[in-house]
Protein backbone atom coordinates (compact mmCIF):
# COMPACT_ATOMS: atom_id res chain seq x y z
CA UNK A 1 0.00 0.00 0.00
CA UNK A 2 1.61 3.44 -0.74
CA UNK A 3 2.32 6.01 1.73
CA UNK A 4 -0.79 8.29 2.35
CA UNK A 5 -0.71 11.86 1.23
CA UNK A 6 -2.77 12.43 4.37
CA UNK A 7 -2.74 11.41 7.89
CA UNK A 8 -6.38 12.39 8.43
CA UNK A 9 -9.22 13.30 5.73
CA UNK A 10 -12.78 14.38 7.88
CA UNK A 11 -15.79 14.90 7.08
CA UNK A 12 -18.64 17.26 8.66
CA UNK A 13 -20.46 19.77 9.36
CA UNK A 14 -18.88 23.25 8.34
CA UNK A 15 -20.08 25.83 10.88
CA UNK A 16 -19.01 28.90 12.18
CA UNK A 17 -19.66 29.08 16.03
CA UNK A 18 -21.45 32.42 17.25
CA UNK A 19 -20.68 32.64 21.38
CA UNK A 20 -21.61 34.84 24.19
CA UNK A 21 -21.61 34.55 27.59
CA UNK A 22 -24.76 34.30 29.62
CA UNK A 23 -26.14 33.64 32.98
CA UNK A 24 -28.06 30.67 34.12
CA UNK A 25 -31.01 32.43 34.05
CA UNK A 26 -31.08 33.24 30.30
CA UNK A 27 -30.96 29.67 29.53
CA UNK A 28 -34.04 29.06 31.69
CA UNK A 29 -36.07 32.07 29.93
CA UNK A 30 -35.06 31.04 26.59
CA UNK A 31 -35.85 26.77 27.31
CA UNK A 32 -32.70 25.96 26.25
CA UNK A 33 -31.51 22.40 26.71
CA UNK A 34 -28.39 23.13 29.19
CA UNK A 35 -25.39 21.72 28.24
CA UNK A 36 -26.80 20.26 25.19
CA UNK A 37 -26.73 20.92 21.10
CA UNK A 38 -30.20 21.23 20.13
CA UNK A 39 -30.93 22.39 16.17
CA UNK A 40 -33.05 25.11 15.18
CA UNK A 41 -34.32 26.40 11.69
CA UNK A 42 -33.92 29.07 10.12
CA UNK A 43 -36.49 31.19 12.50
CA UNK A 44 -34.97 29.61 15.45
CA UNK A 45 -31.38 31.22 14.84
CA UNK A 46 -32.71 34.70 14.08
CA UNK A 47 -34.23 34.63 17.62
CA UNK A 48 -31.59 33.15 19.46
CA UNK A 49 -28.80 35.65 18.09
CA UNK A 50 -31.34 38.28 18.80
CA UNK A 51 -31.42 37.54 22.56
CA UNK A 52 -27.86 36.80 22.50
CA UNK A 53 -25.57 39.40 24.64
CA UNK A 54 -22.07 40.72 22.39
CA UNK A 55 -20.87 37.31 20.35
CA UNK A 56 -17.35 35.87 18.65
CA UNK A 57 -17.75 34.19 15.37
CA UNK A 58 -15.14 31.71 15.51
CA UNK A 59 -15.27 28.96 12.34
CA UNK A 60 -16.22 25.12 14.38
CA UNK A 61 -17.83 21.91 13.54
CA UNK A 62 -17.02 19.38 15.08
CA UNK A 63 -14.49 17.20 12.63
CA UNK A 64 -13.30 20.29 11.35
CA UNK A 65 -12.21 21.65 15.21
CA UNK A 66 -10.52 17.94 15.05
CA UNK A 67 -8.38 18.88 12.18
CA UNK A 68 -7.12 21.97 13.51
CA UNK A 69 -5.52 20.47 16.24
CA UNK A 70 -4.42 18.05 14.18
CA UNK A 71 -2.36 20.38 11.49
CA UNK A 72 -1.28 22.25 15.48
CA UNK A 73 -0.10 18.80 16.54
CA UNK A 74 1.46 18.50 12.61
CA UNK A 75 -0.92 16.32 11.28
CA UNK A 76 -1.59 16.33 7.54
CA UNK A 77 -5.10 17.11 6.70
CA UNK A 78 -7.69 17.55 4.45
CA UNK A 79 -11.36 18.61 4.95
CA UNK A 80 -14.62 17.98 3.29
CA UNK A 81 -17.68 20.16 4.16
CA UNK A 82 -20.49 22.44 2.35
CA UNK A 83 -20.41 25.96 2.62
CA UNK A 84 -22.82 28.71 0.95
CA UNK A 85 -21.53 31.31 -1.03
CA UNK A 86 -21.72 34.01 1.36
CA UNK A 87 -19.54 36.19 4.23
CA UNK A 88 -19.53 33.07 6.99
CA UNK A 89 -18.63 30.31 4.06
CA UNK A 90 -15.81 32.86 3.20
CA UNK A 91 -14.95 32.84 6.97
CA UNK A 92 -15.12 29.66 7.53
CA UNK A 93 -13.09 28.41 4.34
CA UNK A 94 -10.42 30.89 5.07
CA UNK A 95 -9.97 29.90 8.65
CA UNK A 96 -9.88 26.21 7.96
CA UNK A 97 -6.65 26.83 4.81
CA UNK A 98 -5.30 28.79 6.83
CA UNK A 99 -4.74 26.41 9.63
CA UNK A 100 -2.60 24.52 6.84
CA UNK A 101 -5.98 22.37 6.16
CA UNK A 102 -6.87 21.39 2.53
CA UNK A 103 -10.09 22.04 1.69
CA UNK A 104 -11.47 21.96 -1.81
CA UNK A 105 -15.45 21.46 -1.53
CA UNK A 106 -16.65 24.07 -4.02
CA UNK A 107 -19.61 26.34 -2.21
CA UNK A 108 -23.18 26.23 -3.01
CA UNK A 109 -25.03 28.99 -4.15
CA UNK A 110 -28.38 30.13 -3.42
CA UNK A 111 -30.17 29.80 -0.20
CA UNK A 112 -29.61 27.90 2.33
CA UNK A 113 -26.80 30.01 3.88
CA UNK A 114 -23.92 28.44 5.79
CA UNK A 115 -24.23 27.29 8.71
CA UNK A 116 -24.26 28.51 12.35
CA UNK A 117 -24.08 27.19 16.02
CA UNK A 118 -25.59 29.67 18.27
CA UNK A 119 -23.37 28.65 21.37
CA UNK A 120 -24.66 30.22 25.03
CA UNK A 121 -21.70 29.99 27.86
CA UNK A 122 -22.73 30.21 31.06
CA UNK A 123 -19.85 30.85 34.37
CA UNK A 124 -19.16 27.70 34.97
CA UNK A 125 -17.84 27.26 31.64
CA UNK A 126 -20.87 24.81 30.33
CA UNK A 127 -21.95 25.36 26.35
CA UNK A 128 -25.18 24.92 24.97
CA UNK A 129 -25.55 25.01 21.44
CA UNK A 130 -28.27 25.46 19.08
CA UNK A 131 -27.42 24.65 15.71
CA UNK A 132 -28.95 25.61 12.34
CA UNK A 133 -26.89 23.37 10.00
CA UNK A 134 -28.05 25.41 6.80
CA UNK A 135 -25.65 24.64 3.73
CA UNK A 136 -24.27 21.93 5.43
CA UNK A 137 -26.88 19.40 5.80
CA UNK A 138 -26.94 19.75 1.52
CA UNK A 139 -23.24 17.59 1.40
CA UNK A 140 -23.35 15.19 -1.53
CA UNK A 141 -21.80 12.38 -2.86
CA UNK A 142 -20.63 14.09 -5.90
CA UNK A 143 -18.77 16.87 -4.06
CA UNK A 144 -16.19 13.72 -2.23
CA UNK A 145 -12.81 14.09 -3.30
CA UNK A 146 -12.70 10.16 -3.98
CA UNK A 147 -9.31 10.41 -4.44
CA UNK A 148 -8.01 12.63 -1.23
CA UNK A 149 -9.97 10.27 0.84
CA UNK A 150 -8.76 6.85 -0.85
CA UNK A 151 -5.19 8.96 -0.03
CA UNK A 152 -5.58 9.17 3.76
CA UNK A 153 -4.31 7.31 6.40
CA UNK A 154 -7.62 7.82 8.38
CA UNK A 155 -11.11 8.69 7.42
CA UNK A 156 -13.11 10.58 10.25
CA UNK A 157 -16.24 10.92 10.34
CA UNK A 158 -18.96 13.38 12.31
CA UNK A 159 -22.09 11.57 13.70
CA UNK A 160 -24.04 14.93 13.76
CA UNK A 161 -23.89 15.41 10.03
CA UNK A 162 -25.09 11.72 9.81
CA UNK A 163 -28.53 13.17 10.47
CA UNK A 164 -29.28 14.97 6.91
CA UNK A 165 -30.11 12.39 3.90
CA UNK A 166 -27.65 13.93 1.65
CA UNK A 167 -24.52 13.97 3.48
CA UNK A 168 -25.41 10.68 5.36
CA UNK A 169 -25.01 9.39 1.92
CA UNK A 170 -22.17 11.18 1.11
CA UNK A 171 -20.41 9.49 4.11
CA UNK A 172 -21.49 6.10 3.00
CA UNK A 173 -20.05 6.29 -0.25
CA UNK A 174 -16.86 7.56 2.14
CA UNK A 175 -16.38 4.79 3.62
CA UNK A 176 -16.68 2.58 0.92
CA UNK A 177 -13.68 4.28 -1.05
CA UNK A 178 -11.60 4.41 2.54
CA UNK A 179 -12.37 0.38 2.57
CA UNK A 180 -11.34 0.15 -0.96
CA UNK A 181 -7.99 2.23 -0.27
CA UNK A 182 -7.22 -0.39 2.98
CA UNK A 183 -7.57 2.93 5.15
CA UNK A 184 -9.00 2.94 8.39
CA UNK A 185 -12.39 4.34 9.24
CA UNK A 186 -12.60 6.57 12.42
CA UNK A 187 -15.86 7.65 13.91
CA UNK A 188 -17.67 10.08 16.70
CA UNK A 189 -20.78 9.73 17.58
CA UNK A 190 -21.43 13.53 18.27
CA UNK A 191 -24.40 13.40 20.55
CA UNK A 192 -26.75 11.25 22.02
CA UNK A 193 -29.53 12.34 20.14
CA UNK A 194 -28.10 11.41 17.23
CA UNK A 195 -27.64 8.08 18.66
CA UNK A 196 -31.55 8.20 19.60
CA UNK A 197 -32.41 8.90 15.86
CA UNK A 198 -29.75 6.53 14.26
CA UNK A 199 -28.77 4.53 16.48
CA UNK A 200 -29.36 0.97 14.28
CA UNK A 201 -27.14 2.57 11.54
CA UNK A 202 -24.17 3.28 14.14
CA UNK A 203 -25.15 -0.35 15.35
CA UNK A 204 -24.90 -1.70 11.55
CA UNK A 205 -21.97 -0.02 10.78
CA UNK A 206 -20.12 -1.90 13.88
CA UNK A 207 -21.46 -4.98 12.96
CA UNK A 208 -20.41 -5.10 9.83
CA UNK A 209 -16.68 -3.81 10.53
CA UNK A 210 -16.92 -0.51 8.98
CA UNK A 211 -15.22 1.31 11.90
CA UNK A 212 -12.13 0.86 13.18
CA UNK A 213 -11.70 3.74 15.73
CA UNK A 214 -15.22 4.97 17.79
CA UNK A 215 -14.97 8.29 19.84
CA UNK A 216 -17.95 8.13 22.71
CA UNK A 217 -18.30 9.89 25.91
CA UNK A 218 -20.11 8.13 28.52
CA UNK A 219 -23.60 9.55 27.69
CA UNK A 220 -23.47 8.44 24.34
CA UNK A 221 -22.13 5.02 25.23
CA UNK A 222 -25.06 4.23 27.54
CA UNK A 223 -27.10 5.12 24.68
CA UNK A 224 -25.18 3.30 21.79
CA UNK A 225 -25.44 -0.01 24.15
CA UNK A 226 -28.42 0.57 26.58
CA UNK A 227 -26.20 -0.25 29.43
CA UNK A 228 -26.85 2.42 31.77
CA UNK A 229 -23.31 1.43 34.15
CA UNK A 230 -20.04 3.09 31.97
CA UNK A 231 -17.94 -0.54 32.47
CA UNK A 232 -21.13 -2.59 31.44
CA UNK A 233 -21.84 -0.40 28.52
CA UNK A 234 -17.12 -0.78 27.46
CA UNK A 235 -17.72 -4.60 28.51
CA UNK A 236 -20.54 -4.65 25.58
CA UNK A 237 -18.85 -2.57 22.88
CA UNK A 238 -15.20 -3.34 23.32
CA UNK A 239 -15.43 -6.87 21.71
CA UNK A 240 -17.11 -5.40 18.60
CA UNK A 241 -14.31 -2.74 17.36
CA UNK A 242 -10.77 -2.47 16.93
CA UNK A 243 -10.32 0.81 19.27
CA UNK A 244 -12.88 2.37 21.18
CA UNK A 245 -12.41 5.66 22.78
CA UNK A 246 -14.84 6.67 25.76
CA UNK A 247 -14.14 10.23 27.59
CA UNK A 248 -15.59 10.89 30.86
CA UNK A 249 -15.30 14.72 31.19
CA UNK A 250 -13.75 15.25 34.71
CA UNK A 251 -13.03 12.02 35.09
CA UNK A 252 -10.51 11.37 32.44
CA UNK A 253 -10.78 8.67 29.36
CA UNK A 254 -11.06 5.08 28.73
CA UNK A 255 -9.44 3.47 25.12
CA UNK A 256 -9.67 -0.11 24.53
CA UNK A 257 -8.11 -1.99 21.99
CA UNK A 258 -7.55 -5.58 21.22
CA UNK A 259 -7.54 -6.57 24.83
CA UNK A 260 -5.61 -4.13 25.86
CA UNK A 261 -6.81 -1.06 28.01
CA UNK A 262 -5.70 1.98 29.25
CA UNK A 263 -6.54 5.18 31.16
CA UNK A 264 -5.83 8.80 31.22
CA UNK A 265 -6.70 11.15 33.96
CA UNK A 266 -8.02 14.69 33.18
CA UNK A 267 -5.42 17.48 32.92
CA UNK A 268 -5.45 19.81 36.03
CA UNK A 269 -6.37 23.63 34.89
CA UNK A 270 -6.99 26.88 36.56
CA UNK A 271 -10.16 27.58 35.38
CA UNK A 272 -12.80 25.64 32.78
CA UNK A 273 -13.56 28.97 31.00
CA UNK A 274 -15.58 26.88 27.60
CA UNK A 275 -16.15 22.93 27.04
CA UNK A 276 -16.67 23.70 23.48
CA UNK A 277 -14.96 21.55 21.29
CA UNK A 278 -13.24 19.52 24.39
CA UNK A 279 -14.26 16.23 22.53
CA UNK A 280 -12.94 17.23 19.19
CA UNK A 281 -9.83 18.09 20.30
CA UNK A 282 -9.69 14.93 22.17
CA UNK A 283 -9.88 13.20 19.36
CA UNK A 284 -7.62 15.28 17.68
CA UNK A 285 -4.77 14.44 20.45
CA UNK A 286 -5.83 10.68 20.45
CA UNK A 287 -5.51 10.66 16.37
CA UNK A 288 -2.26 12.20 16.21
CA UNK A 289 -0.78 9.53 18.15
CA UNK A 290 -2.59 7.02 16.27
CA UNK A 291 -1.19 7.89 13.16
CA UNK A 292 2.46 7.61 14.47
CA UNK A 293 1.84 3.99 16.05
CA UNK A 294 1.99 5.34 20.04
CA UNK A 295 0.51 3.33 22.67
CA UNK A 296 -3.14 3.46 23.59
CA UNK A 297 -1.60 5.25 27.05
CA UNK A 298 -0.01 8.08 25.04
CA UNK A 299 -2.50 8.62 22.71
CA UNK A 300 -4.65 9.37 25.50
CA UNK A 301 -2.13 11.42 26.98
CA UNK A 302 -2.48 13.32 23.92
CA UNK A 303 -6.05 13.81 24.06
CA UNK A 304 -6.30 15.06 27.62
CA UNK A 305 -3.71 17.57 27.13
CA UNK A 306 -5.58 19.18 23.97
CA UNK A 307 -9.10 18.94 26.02
CA UNK A 308 -7.13 21.06 28.49
CA UNK A 309 -6.07 23.54 26.27
CA UNK A 310 -9.30 24.50 24.63
CA UNK A 311 -11.15 24.22 27.72
CA UNK A 312 -9.53 27.04 28.84
CA UNK A 313 -10.37 29.63 27.04
CA UNK A 314 -13.34 30.79 24.45
CA UNK A 315 -13.72 28.77 21.16
CA UNK A 316 -13.34 24.77 20.06
CA UNK A 317 -9.87 25.82 18.17
CA UNK A 318 -6.79 25.37 20.34
CA UNK A 319 -4.74 28.89 21.26
CA UNK A 320 -1.59 27.47 22.33
CA UNK A 321 1.11 25.76 20.74
CA UNK A 322 -0.29 22.07 21.58
CA UNK A 323 2.47 20.58 20.13
CA UNK A 324 4.88 22.30 22.73
CA UNK A 325 2.19 21.22 25.48
CA UNK A 326 2.01 17.85 24.41
CA UNK A 327 5.90 17.08 24.17
CA UNK A 328 6.47 18.52 27.43
CA UNK A 329 3.88 16.07 29.27
CA UNK A 330 5.05 12.98 27.35
CA UNK A 331 8.85 13.87 27.75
Amino acid sequence: MPAPKYDVIAIGNAIVDVMAPCDDALIGQLGLNRGGMTLVDADGALSLYEAMGPAKEISGGSAANTLAGLAALGAKCAFIGQVAQDQLGEVFSHDIRAAGIDFATPARPGEPPTARCLIFVTPDGERTMNTFLGASQFLPPAALDEKAIADAAVLYLEGYLWDPEEPRSAMRRAIGVARDAGRKVAFTASESFVIERHGDDFRQLIAEGLIDILFVNEHELAALTGEADFEAGLAKLAPQLPVVVATRSAKGAVALAGGARAEVAAEPIDKVVDTTGAGDLFAAGFLSGHVKGESLASCLTRGAVCAAEVISHYGARPEADIKALVAARLG
